[in-house]
């Protein structure tokens, strides 16, 4: 079973421009995705950023759970990082985010008015893991098609300032993962999200572990959504086997690679219902 990685040569230079340009702002807007908040944080970004204010963006949250969802921001928060969970297509996220970006900046805020400096407009980076919405985001904030979005990863490949408002800019930066995953659980994650090229994964591998979180977690949608019985989800029966017989509802007959392709495609756009794939308290079972 090959190992996932994907750091093509165009992340590493990302990575390079993210440092060289971070004096430029005043604060980080890190994008992460609702169902996988954790592993789809990027640990360069906080060696990058230094001290450095930073935010955390959890996009598509009209895909994950919201009990979780919820979960997730307060644990941020026990850490010390700020969070905000988002749907980037939402009516009043620009009055939030700047809300919350002023609350966040109001010393440094209030620190240049007594200097009698003049009001700007807070400099702000925006940076994420490919396909976590980081374009749609801009676009909606700005007001205006001026990043391009697409439902694959790697569409943004240079940066780029935009005004959001006369109190909000941004800078808008490639979708950036890392070197070296910390464990290949991780990396299917990032898979099933959509954050990794399709072609570079085994389907089959990515769609069973996709599978044995459901099963346990979330049954009930994975039979309400393939028409399974209970005999279908007994521990006697594999993950193997239960894929199959995906396979089979889905009247593929025994081509499972197309199976587990839909499977991890209807997963990801939401066709399942809302599903995180993390949780705080499972993470912190795994920590123990």
């Amino acid at each position: 079973m090959a190992d996932i990685q994907w750091f093509p040569g165009h992340m590493a230079k990302a990575l390079r421009l993210i440092s060289e340009k971070m004096p430029q702002v005043d604060i980080v807007f890190e994008l992460v995705d609702a169902r996988i908040p954790y592993s789809s944080q990027n640990p360069e970004v906080a060696a990058t950023t230094g001290n450095k204010p930073r935010l955390l963006i959890i996009t598509k949250a009209d895909l994950a759970d919201p009990n979780i969802t919820q979960q997730w921001i307060d644990y941020f928060k026990q850490h010390g990082l700020p969070a905000i969970a988002l749907d980037s297509r939402g009516n009043k996220i620009k009055h939030q985010l700047t809300t919350t970006v002023q609350r966040i900046l109001k010393d440094k805020i209030e620190a240049e008015q007594s200097k009698g400096m003049k009001k700007r407009a807070i400099r702000a980076m925006c940076v994420g893991v490919p396909n976590v919405g980081k374009s749609t985001l801009l676009n909606h904030l700005v007001g205006k098609n001026v990043a391009t979005t697409a439902n694959r990863p790697g569409v943004t490949t240079g940066q780029q300032w935009l005004r959001s408002s006369a109190d909000l800019e941004l800078l808008d930066t490639p979708g950036v993962l890392w070197p070296k995953f910390a464990n290949q659980d991780q990396a299917k994650l990032l898979a099933i999200s959509g954050a990794i090229k399709d072609s570079l994964y085994p389907k089959d591998d990515v769609a069973l572990y996709a599978l044995r979180y459901l099963r346990q977690h979330r049954p009930q949608e994975l039979m309400n959504r393939y028409h399974l019985q209970d005999r279908d989800l007994d521990d006697a029966v594999s993950d193997a086997d239960l894929l199959l017989t995906i396979t089979r509802k889905m009247g593929f007959r025994d081509d499972y690679d197309r199976a587990s392709e839909r499977l991890i495609f209807e997963l990801r756009r939401g066709k399942l219902g809302r599903i995180s794939l993390e949780s705080p308290r499972y993470l912190n079972e795994s920590q123990d």
